[in-house]
């Protein structure tokens, strides 16, 4: 018979052996167990401009955004979100070509830290997440867990804004941003969509490939290649049951819905375009729908 009990919570603050360094080289060894998506490592003790070094930089691929993670033992205080904040908005100014997110990791998130971040409440991007640590034998296993999700930041881009950008042609996303490859499988994908209504082409910027109709952006769509060999289809509509089930029951690869902004993200193979090409139809036609409506 299996035998079950209960394993011992451990302070990590107090701790004889581990640092906020360990911690660090833990989360670097595999981002992922911060349970923010498919993260991968960019920098650690990252050194900012007359502000000390940043605990990690973390970079989503898919999303093009970046997080901006500092750890501290013990409980959350005022001093870690300042430093957290000032360190997201340096990395923010610099690269402003990604998305950023701030992010606190700390063993006690105290309810005078969450009504102090409640106050930049729709201006900073901001996420704690609550670390517990659990003895089993000689063994320590940690558990992170999201208590404060992301607040919204401001409005949302605006779609002039993105026409505003530099453009680009096409060699520069094949060169840089993705590969002939995927850029193949989004112009295909813009090939259904002219199937459905004709007249749309794409316009290539620095950051985006939008998709244009009349000269006007549709801000209902947008197919971006990656270097890898997929697309990423993104249908901006309000989520609904009827939506999910044709992706489950069509097997499409669905990355996580985003609240903020109202998106579906698909990532779309060649074969997917060739096999599933009524089913994309579909929910293209949907999405047109339920923006519209």
């Amino acid at each position: 018979m299996t035998k079950l009990f209960r394993p011992e919570e451990i302070n990590l603050k107090d701790h004889p052996e581990i640092t906020e360094r360990t911690i660090q080289d833990k989360i670097a060894e595999d981002p992922t167990i911060l349970g923010l998506g498919d993260l991968i490592l960019k920098d650690k003790e990252r050194i900012q401009p007359r502000a000390g070094r940043l605990d990690l930089l973390l970079h989503d691929t898919e999303l093009n955004r970046r997080y901006e993670v500092e750890i501290q033992l013990g409980k959350s205080d005022e001093n870690h979100i300042i430093r957290t904040i000032e360190y997201w908005d340096i990395e923010k100014k610099r690269y402003p070509q990604y998305d950023h997110c701030a992010v606190i990791v700390a063993e006690d998130i105290t309810s005078r830290f969450l009504n102090v971040v409640g106050l930049f409440n729709g201006f900073i991007p901001l996420i704690a997440i609550q670390m517990k640590a659990y003895k089993f034998d000689d063994k320590i296993a940690l558990v992170f867990t999201k208590v404060l999700d992301e607040m919204t930041l401001g409005i949302e881009e605006d779609e002039e804004n993105e026409i505003e950008q530099i453009t680009v042609n096409r060699d520069y996303w094949v060169q840089k941003k993705a590969s002939n490859e995927t850029v193949q499988i989004a112009e295909k994908v813009l090939g259904l969509i002219n199937e459905i209504s004709p007249g749309h082409e794409f316009r290539y910027t620095k950051v985006n490939i939008r998709l244009i109709k009349g000269g006007q952006i549709v801000p209902y769509i947008m197919v971006k290649p990656r270097k890898k060999k997929h697309v990423v289809l993104t249908l901006r509509t309000t989520k609904s049951d009827e939506i999910d089930k044709i992706i489950e029951d069509n097997d499409l690869d669905n990355m996580e819905y985003m609240v903020k902004g109202t998106k579906y993200r698909l990532r779309i193979s060649n074969e997917d375009v060739n096999s599933k090409k009524d089913v994309l139809k579909q929910l293209i036609i949907l999405t047109e729908k339920k923006y519209n409506d």
